[in-house]
């Protein structure tokens, strides 16, 4: 098989490219024998064709997810397409061919999320995000609670609002962000900017 120009540079231009009516299994069938034979222009519009099918399937399956994550799995998708090429049957129909590395795509995406989510309630754990004595700001390492709720009162509004929903109301961040509009990293930050003003001012009164 002749090798094709197909980078991720090269694959991602493929995005802006126009499209012609939806075609046909056995048009694209026909393409993708032609570009196993060394063909790229067949190749060229091969991937055009299949970016709007791929993207229809895609935001079909995960229309939970923002545009540009979707165009993401899109690449994927294509950069599978290309490193898989060479074991296409072009006897056999395509569509149902394309549409398997789509899901493989798309189950490969759902444990990279999930490895990723695991991550981040990790890292919220570190110290140096809240350590374990900032798990319960209520617990015996603020002391007096008409101290604390003195104290908090004296926090600056955003670092307040985000202890109540972190801390108090026990969101998770997702849930905290959501509620008060503000980014996860920032919640993290307001949290232990918060939690570490609450012990300055404790320390200095008691």
């Amino acid at each position: 098989m002749a090798q094709l120009d197909t980078g991720a540079s090269s694959i991602h231009g493929y995005f802006r490219m126009p499209v012609t009516d939806k075609p046909s299994d056995s048009q694209l069938q026909g393409l993708m024998r032609a570009a196993q034979n060394g063909d790229s222009f067949s190749y060229d519009r091969l991937l055009r064709e299949v970016v709007p099918l791929v993207r229809g399937a895609v935001r079909y399956k995960r229309s939970f997810l923002p545009a540009a994550d979707i165009e993401d799995l899109v690449q994927d998708v294509l950069l599978s397409l290309h490193a898989v090429r060479a074991t296409y049957d072009p006897e056999r129909p395509f569509l149902p061919w394309l549409m398997a590395i789509v899901r493989n795509r798309l189950a490969d995406g759902g444990r990279r999320h999930a490895r990723l989510s695991a991550n981040e309630i990790a890292v919220d754990k570190l110290p140096e995000t809240f350590s374990g004595a900032d798990s319960n700001i209520q617990d015996e390492a603020f002391g007096d609670p008409e101290a604390l709720r003195h104290a908090m009162a004296r926090l600056p509004e955003g670092q307040r609002k985000a202890l109540d929903l972190v801390k108090l109301r026990e969101m998770s961040l997702k849930e905290a962000s959501a509620a008060s509009g503000m980014s996860v990293p920032a919640l993290k930050v307001a949290v232990h900017r918060a939690i570490k003003a609450l012990r300055g001012m404790l320390n200095k009164e008691g």
